[in-house]
Formats: structure tokens, C-alpha cells, sequence
């Protein structure tokens, strides 16, 4: 059997093994040390971010933004539906309430939906994903929580790279979160970021993360706090990686636009698209098919050791999420039953693009 292809496996560069090293010889592998600092300065110089805490996951990102925002006990906080449960699980943390937006041409949240419960929920927050790396009309989102006094939180976990009229994706909002999963634009095997507009909120969650410890010699605690802290051992690759972010992204882009081509004239497949004024980074390469069943394809690639996988399935359609209210007539759910993520890593070769093409293309037929 073939090398099998991955759906967006790790790629290394030069360095990270190098930083590694570094950080090892210097014994902090703990949550402190040089790389967590160098590493946090990358990100704030990349994205513009005036703050930038390093995490052990973006869910943890999330997690503290939502305390920032001042989220609890059944506060209400607008979501995108169409997206991965990381988003809206740490709602659930809060004992907060999720309210479930449905997603519009774009493939992200619906503004125009956002405002209806907006006026009709009173939310304390809302979350945006920037679905598979592609911007949300985050203009339109961005305007419509300052108008009504709405914390504007961006999960940015596959964005990383992505802009909108030149501004990087997570620094629209008061918080935005990043990803460093082993399947994300960079990875530090497992990894995130929490990126802050204001110092106040900079210095507060930092201080969560770390258990929430009191300046005092002794351990005092008046917070709960939590572990959340990246290790310097991590921060060491993350740094690494981010060397060489703007060479992935190209990737990512070109390989989108090799499947574009490859599926020319073919009316049966529609790309994800990208709207108006946005740079995206096309984290995976998804596709859309007006009649076939796309779990049927995914095994028949599968038997050619290709990995691929559906789109996300809607939260509102999830057993953990059925008493959740829902805004939206089901966009995202018929994206799901259509859609298909196809092999996008950088490491991945034109010949094998054609070669998943040209099986998809048979399989049509």
C-alpha cells in the first residue's frame, strides 16, 4: 500500500530542534523560561497584538477569555454553531449559557443573526470562529458588539496568518485565541495563545494561569486559578515555527488552488470560499458536493490510505448541546451532509493533489 496521506500532519523547519536543544541545556522546561518569552514576542510582533500569553491549549485561551469577560453563572454568550466544541465547551465551565448562531454564505456566523439575539438575549459575549482559517465578515460582528456593548471574543485556532483588510484575525475583538494543535498552521505538538488588547486584562489572566498565586513569598490564593501555563520546552518549537509561518500559509494557499484547478468544469464540487477584502490561510482545503454523499467518499479515499474528514457537525445537532437555543435555518447542517476536508499539509506534493484529485474525479463518475 501507498505512504499514506495525512489530512494536515506536523511540519518541522530548521530550528525547532536547534531551540530545543537550547532549552534543554538550559534545564527551564517548566512553564517559565527565555523561549516562553521570544515566543510570545514573535506573536505580538507577527499579529500586532500589544499582549500575547502563551497556553498549553486554545481551549485554555478561551476559557480565560471568557473570564476576562467577566462570564458566569448563567450569563448568555452568542457561538458560533458551525464549528469544532472547543469553541463552546468552556462556556459550559462558566455555567454559562451558550446561544448557538447559524452561519451564512461564508461558511462562519451569520451577522445579521448575531444582531436578532443580540436584541433578544442580552448576551455578556460572543464567540467567533474563523472557520478552517477563512474570516467571518468580522467588520460587520465587530461593529454590531461595540453598538451593543458586547464582549467580542475571536477564535482564531486555525487563522493563524489570516487577515482582514490587512488586519490579522484575533485582534478585532477584546481577546483573540490561537491554536497550536499538531494539526494546525504551526504546532508545538499541543499549544495555544490568548492574544489582549488591554494590560489590565494581560495582567489578570496571566495570573489565573498560573493558579492565580498572590505577589507573596508564601502560597496565597484568593482566585481560582488555573494550570494553563505553555512550557518553555514547547515555546522553544513554537518560536521555530513561527520562522517559517508565512512560507505555510503560502502553502496551504497554493495547495487550495491546485484543487481549485484540478476541479475545474467540474459543477458537482463547490470551495469554501473567501469573502471580500480577507486573507485567509486555507488551513484545510474543503469542498462542497451538491448530490453525493461525502462519508461515502471518505472511505473510498480511505482505502487508498488518504485521510480525509466531513466538515464540523453543528453544535445544535449535538446530544450535548440539544437543549441549547438556536438561531438559523440549518446552513451549517446542510454543510455538513456535503461537505468534505480534503489532505492539506505542507509537506504535501503536487503529484499526490492530483493523485487525490483524479480519484475524486473517477469516483464521480
Amino acid at each position: 500500500m501507498d505512504k499514506k496521506i495525512f489530512l494536515s500532519p506536523p511540519d518541522m523547519g530548521e530550528n525547532e530542534f536547534k531551540y530545543l536543544e537550547e532549552a534543554f541545556k538550559s534545564n527551564y522546561i517548566a512553564p517559565v523560561g527565555e523561549f516562553i518569552d521570544r515566543f510570545e514576542t514573535s506573536i505580538a510582533n507577527y499579529t500586532s497584538s500589544p499582549f500575547v500569553l502563551a497556553l498549553n491549549s486554545g481551549t485554555a485561551a478561551i476559557h480565560l477569555a471568557l473570564r476576562g469577560a467577566g462570564v458566569g453563572f448563567n450569563d448568555k454568550v452568542l457561538v458560533s454553531d458551525f464549528t469544532f466544541v472547543a469553541s463552546v465547551n468552556p462556556i459550559l465551565y462558566q455555567g454559562a449559557i451558550p446561544i448557538l448562531i447559524d452561519c451564512d454564505f461564508s461558511w462562519n456566523i451569520d451577522p445579521n443573526l448575531v444582531e436578532d439575539a443580540i436584541k433578544k438575549e442580552s448576551p455578556k459575549a460572543l464567540i467567533v470562529a474563523h472557520l478552517y482559517g477563512q474570516s467571518a465578515q468580522i467588520d460587520k460582528i465587530a461593529w454590531l458588539c461595540q453598538k451593543y456593548g458586547v464582549t467580542l471574543i475571536e477564535d482564531g485556532a486555525e487563522s493563524l496568518g489570516a487577515k482582514f483588510e490587512d488586519k490579522h484575525l484575533g485582534t478585532f475583538g477584546r481577546f483573540g485565541i490561537l491554536s497550536f494543535n499538531g494539526n494546525k498552521i504551526i504546532t508545538t505538538s499541543g499549544g495555544g495563545a490568548l492574544l489582549c488588547k488591554d494590560e489590565k486584562d494581560y495582567k489578570f489572566l496571566k495570573k489565573l494561569s498560573t493558579q492565580a498565586k498572590e505577589d507573596k513569598i508564601w502560597y496565597e490564593h484568593k482566585e481560582l486559578g488555573y494550570n494553563y501555563r505553555l512550557s518553555n520546552l514547547l515555546a522553544a518549537i513554537g518560536l521555530g515555527q513561527m520562522e517559517i509561518l508565512d512560507q505555510k500559509v503560502a502553502k496551504k494557499r497554493k495547495i487550495f488552488e491546485e484543487y481549485k484547478n484540478n476541479f475545474e468544469g467540474v459543477d458537482e464540487v463547490e470551495f469554501m470560499p473567501e469573502i471580500k477584502n480577507s486573507f485567509g490561510t486555507r488551513w484545510l482545503s474543503t469542498l462542497t458536493f451538491k448530490k453525493i454523499d461525502p462519508l461515502t467518499l471518505l472511505k473510498s479515499l480511505a482505502k487508498e490510505n488518504i485521510e480525509s474528514r466531513l466538515l464540523w457537525k453543528p453544535m445544535h445537532t449535538q446530544e450535548l448541546f440539544k437543549d441549547a437555543k438556536f438561531y438559523g435555518q440549518g446552513v451549517g447542517t446542510e454543510l455538513f451532509k456535503r461537505g468534505l476536508c480534503l489532505p492539506s499539509g505542507t509537506n504535501l506534493q503536487e503529484e499526490e493533489i492530483k493523485k487525490i484529485s483524479s480519484i475524486i474525479k473517477k469516483w464521480l463518475k
